[in-house]
């Protein structure tokens, strides 16, 4: 039973669901003991639950920082990346992890894209191109207590932007090695 404040009013398509249980399936998730309970149809929410197995706790007992980093790994950036569409370039830039209490239970994280944080992208790429966000998720057992913070850095663009941005650092890097010779 999934706790209450993992409940919402929004639904899961069809697609949705299938990606999810694609997502689930994939070996590359499948061996972080990460589950995704649920995502949303317009890519703006989901919940991943982790639970405390022989394949996720550590030598002494608790989860493994590793399982609750991995089981957090993809997701920002491909709810961005489906929900902003193919105008747009998504790239996970960085992440940290602070580990608060031990994971001794089930834990779980809610993923979570607002209205304002896709209007602030979508006003700052179309304005500069570019934008790097910070996203935090949270990895809270039943009782809504928090075991560990990762705080994902996603850097979004406009992909004409982008490949203009690439193509000029990737002629400099060209220009840069004839000049060597």
């Amino acid at each position: 039973m999934k706790p209450d404040f993992l409940a919402t009013n929004k639904k899961e398509s069809f697609s949705s669901w299938k990606f999810r249980t694609l997502m689930n399936w994939y070996p590359m998730y499948f061996g972080t003991g990460g589950k995704i309970l649920f995502w949303s149809s317009d890519s703006s929410e989901l919940h991943v639950r982790l639970r405390l197995s022989i394949w996720t706790y550590n030598y002494v007992g608790t989860l493994f920082g590793g399982s609750l980093f991995a089981a957090a790994d993809p997701f920002y950036m491909l709810m961005l990346f489906r929900a902003l569409g193919p105008d747009y370039v998504v790239w996970d830039k960085s992440a940290n992890i602070r580990f608060k209490k031990p994971g001794r239970s089930t834990l779980y994280a809610r993923y979570l894209i607002t209205e304002d944080d896709f209007a602030e992208i979508r006003q700052t790429v179309l304005t500069a191109g570019e934008l790097t966000k910070n996203f935090l998720i949270q990895w809270v057992d039943k009782d809504n207590v928090v075991h560990a913070e990762i705080v994902r850095e996603c850097y979004i663009a406009d992909k004409k932007f982008y490949q203009n941005k690439k193509g000029d650092s990737q002629r400099a890097k060209l220009t840069f090695k004839r000049s060597e010779k």
